[in-house]
């Protein structure tokens, strides 16, 4: 027998504004992660190809070159071939195309290894494999607003993939809080104040 405890009984109505209040937090949660920010990724491969070739992202977006083989690239814009104002970007971390190839292999993504860029400025930005320009490695990004939506191109993934589990275990979460709210209120849970001893 526990003596001096009380405790408030739960109504059915006050289980379910709690349960609403907590489905909306972790809905609102997912939404929020969902606009922080998209990745876009490209692989790069031992054929000696970005894929895909072309994306099309909307300006804020990073995206991310995925050496998926075994052998070293590069990933280097051609410098008279990217929008005015952008910055210049390459794998090496240099500041103009002919430093880029003259610093190669610094720069080199060995297999398994990323390198990313986040394009804030619309336009077209053309790149290649320094290595491997000769033999067609060239890859383009277009940005503009919309991203793939409105161009009808692009490829890779718009949501990353922790926002897609975030979305699934948030929407997980409301489904077994309504399902448990049913069942409480279908079978009971108001005891008629019965003491136990």
């Amino acid at each position: 027998m526990t003596e001096g405890v009380t405790s408030a009984p739960v109504s059915r109505r006050g289980f379910m504004r709690a349960a609403v209040g907590a489905g909306t937090v972790a809905a609102a949660t997912g939404t929020a992660a969902a606009q922080d920010g998209t990745t876009t990724t490209v692989d790069m491969n031992d054929q000696l190809k970005f894929d895909p070739e072309t994306v099309t992202v909307a300006p804020g977006t990073t995206v991310v070159w995925d050496n998926v083989g075994q052998i070293e690239h590069s990933v280097t814009a051609y410098q008279d071939k990217i929008p005015d104002g952008a910055d210049y970007f390459d794998s090496g971390g240099f500041d103009t195309e002919d430093a880029a190839r003259s610093g190669y292999p610094q720069g080199a993504i060995g297999g398994g290894e990323t390198y990313e860029h986040t394009f804030d400025v619309e336009g077209t930005y053309d790149y290649f494999c320094i290595p491997h320009e000769s033999v067609g490695m060239l890859g383009t990004v277009q940005v503009q607003q919309g991203g793939a939506q409105a161009g009808g191109g692009g490829g890779g993934a718009g949501v990353p993939g922790s926002v897609t589990n975030l979305t699934i275990l948030a929407l997980s979460a409301m489904l077994f809080v309504f399902a448990f709210g049913f069942f409480f209120m279908k079978y009971g849970g108001d005891y008629g104040g019965g003491q136990l001893e």
